[in-house]
């Protein structure tokens, strides 16, 4: 399941995940919501999808979404469906009817996740009180990231302003690590990499590597300043391409070009006043939950 882990919700004191590509409804993780019910959330899940009317449920849904999905195979479960003998996982009814509304997740985060309708009648089922929790911090959830995305916006709208005192203001410090002579020994894995380990001295799968059991991934981590300069080091990056540099000639450039930028930005009260504003809005949030 190719998606990017967006927060977490808690109902009754259950901690569930959810995630999303930024693109598509979210997705919800039906093996927390089953953990309310039960330490076994994959025999409560089995026991679920046994039911006819959730196998209707679930027929109905990717019919409406899922131009593919096998309808032949769809009609043998619902026919089986209440007998003792029968058994659906999450995965048979995937490989099965070629669904979509529920997907496995392996590794980091695993577990069985199901789109957000699904996930929501799932939760109905183990306790209507329970689904109303789950509903309720989801909208807050979601009203958290509509705010972050307002905040962006208006950061974007900054940028231009901070962006020219980098043009006028003369190196402070080097605050950013060097990498020039090094640039060979980075494994670039994508593009990304090479501005990664410009801004950072390190790859994306470096800094997983540092900070196992944190979410998000090393452009979250990063501070309002070093955010500026990415973009700059983008249009950049894009101009070095088309010169025909290599990877290791453009990430030991682009090193030297953020740490002349982020000493630049040292001290100016434009981004100051916003990095402190920033300071207080996440205090903020942190004192609420």
């Amino acid at each position: 399941m190719d998606k990017q882990i967006n927060g977490h919700i808690t109902a009754l004191g259950v901690q569930i995940c959810v995630v999303g590509d930024g693109t598509q409804d979210d997705f919800i993780s039906i093996t927390d919501i089953a953990r309310y019910k039960s330490d076994e959330p994959k025999m409560v899940i089995q026991n679920w999808m046994r039911n006819r009317n959730t196998i209707e449920f679930l027929g109905v849904w990717e019919e409406i979404h899922n131009p593919r999905f096998k309808g032949i195979e769809f009609d043998a479960f619902k026919k089986e469906a209440g007998l003792n003998s029968f058994i659906l996982t999450p995965t048979k009814w995937i490989s099965a009817t070629q669904a979509i509304g529920i997907r496995s997740k392996r590794g980091r985060y695993g577990g069985t996740y199901a789109h957000m309708d699904i996930a929501f009648e799932f939760a109905s089922w183990i306790s209507p009180e329970f689904k109303l929790y789950v509903i309720e911090d989801y909208r807050r959830l979601k009203a958290d990231e509509s705010s972050r995305l307002s905040l962006g916006w208006n950061e974007k709208r900054l940028f231009s302003k901070i962006n020219y005192q980098i043009h006028t203001e003369a190196v402070k410090s080097n605050l950013i690590p060097d990498i020039a002579g090094k640039g060979a020994h980075f494994t670039y894995a994508t593009e990304a990499d090479v501005l990664n380990v410009a801004l950072f001295g390190k790859t994306a799968k470096q800094w997983r590597d540092e900070n196992l059991g944190k979410l998000g991934n090393i452009r979250d981590a990063a501070t309002l300043r070093q955010l500026v300069v990415l973009a700059n080091l983008e249009s950049m990056n894009a101009q070095l391409i088309k010169a025909g540099a290599s990877r290791e000639e453009r990430a030991e450039y682009l090193n030297a070009m953020a740490r002349e930028q982020f000493a630049a930005l040292e001290g100016n009260p434009t981004l100051k006043a916003l990095e402190r504003k920033l300071q207080i809005d996440d205090a903020d949030s942190k004192n609420s939950d």
